[in-house]
């Protein structure tokens, strides 16, 4: 059977579907127990969000038409992946207001378990120097774009369940960048992939950035949780994370207050730039595990903030085309995506979903044959062309 597909959104034409639901039911000689729902919430500060969620029969989550295409909190069984937010989301994004003069608008809607940042700039605020007025907002703009087009994709012959969409970044005068995007996890399987094209809708050259900003808290997250890395190369952002350094890849218990500690690593990748990242909990029986390219994605940054639960107990690990500094530093380094006219860059990763001691230890292997090709270097202050302060 060819793969069939429903049209949910197309701005162009005025399509737009309130309310779908499809299963193993509705397609003959699928395997059982899947299932898609699309609908659009009502009430609070999530009316008018759009989410799909999809189920392949063992993983189930949440793609946020509204809001970039993000991800909500996965779950394999009653084993949940994702964090507990103070933010009481999904948040529509008109209750956002991402250029309010702190530029740190961005924290009102953010509850995802995986959300991109960029297209523009997706570091820390960024202010004139001579006005102080606000250039670049907290995280960029694109997780908080509606999506222009999505469609569900399911392909029985591949045996996949694929939601697609394009976000539109774009200023008149400005930038014009558009993001497409085909999340895709197989019938079945632990994994969701993302397979994105970052696009430079002008006839003039362009710069984007894009940031993975992969989030967990509660109850992957404990005491003694640990992120295993195939590091080449580790900077402390600041003199607060320097302080940390003997204990960068390990975790404490929630602390109120406890200020958060950022390092910025290179990651180590196969003979074809192909690397694996693993956060996983203490007793090394369940976990998340990052894979991408290195040339497509060279930086990596690991974001902990494990305060209160009631606070936002939660780290983030987050492939990157650069580091989460403020924009101009950041093109100074040349960490940018370069787009000729009317041209595209291509960007993936794969998020697997780990609920036994077995599949942690396979993927710990993984890593650790990428490490023996190399000899890690951790610096115990921030660098030089690493750190924007």
């Amino acid at each position: 059977m060819a793969a069939k597909t429903w049209q949910l959104t197309d701005v162009s034409n005025g399509t737009f579907v309130e309310h779908l639901e499809i299963s193993s039911k509705d397609l003959a000689g699928s395997p059982d127990g899947w299932s898609v729902s699309k609908k659009t919430l009502r009430g609070g500060l999530s009316d008018g969000v759009e989410v799909v969620e999809i189920n392949n029969g063992k993983l189930s989550f949440g793609v946020l038409l509204t809001r970039g295409m993000s991800l909500t909190t996965a779950m394999i069984g009653n084993q949940s992946f994702g964090w507990k937010s103070p933010v009481q989301g999904p948040v529509h994004p008109k209750y956002v207001a991402l250029n309010e003069p702190s530029g740190l608008g961005w924290l009102d809607g953010f509850d995802e378990m995986m959300v991109r940042c960029g297209l523009e700039s997706n570091g820390a605020p960024e202010f004139d120097k001579e006005t102080n007025n606000l250039r670049y907002p907290l995280h960029g703009r694109i997780g908080n774009k509606p999506a222009q087009h999505a469609a569900v994709t399911i392909d029985l012959e591949a045996g996949t369940i694929s939601v697609s969409g394009t976000v539109v970044e774009t200023r008149f005068h400005f930038f014009k960048l558009c993001l497409e995007t085909t999340i895709t996890t197989k019938f079945g399987d632990n994994a969701i992939e993302l397979n994105d094209t970052v696009k430079n809708l002008s006839a003039s050259p362009a710069e984007a950035q894009v940031l993975y900003h992969a989030n967990f808290g509660d109850p992957l997250l404990d005491a003694g949780s640990k992120i295993v890395a195939p590091i080449d190369e580790l900077v402390p952002r600041n003199d607060h994370a320097a302080g940390g350094i003997d204990a960068w890849d390990s975790y404490q218990a929630a602390q109120a207050g406890f200020e958060e500690q950022v390092y910025f690593l290179t990651c180590l990748g196969d003979e074809d730039g192909n690397t694996e990242v693993l956060l996983k909990n203490a007793h090394s029986t369940q976990g998340v595990s990052l894979g991408y390219n290195t040339a497509a994605l060279p930086c990596f940054s690991v974001w902990k903030n494990t305060t209160a639960l009631e606070d936002g107990f939660v780290t983030g690990i987050e492939p990157g085309t650069n580091y989460p500094n403020p924009r101009t530093y950041e093109g100074e380094q040349g960490r940018v995506i370069n787009l000729e006219p009317n041209g595209s860059a291509n960007l993936g990763l794969t998020m697997r979903f780990l609920i036994s001691d077995k599949q942690v230890s396979e993927a710990e292997g993984r890593i650790a044959a990428l490490q023996a090709e190399g000899v890690p270097t951790i610096h115990n202050k921030p660098q030089k062309g690493w750190c924007a302060r």
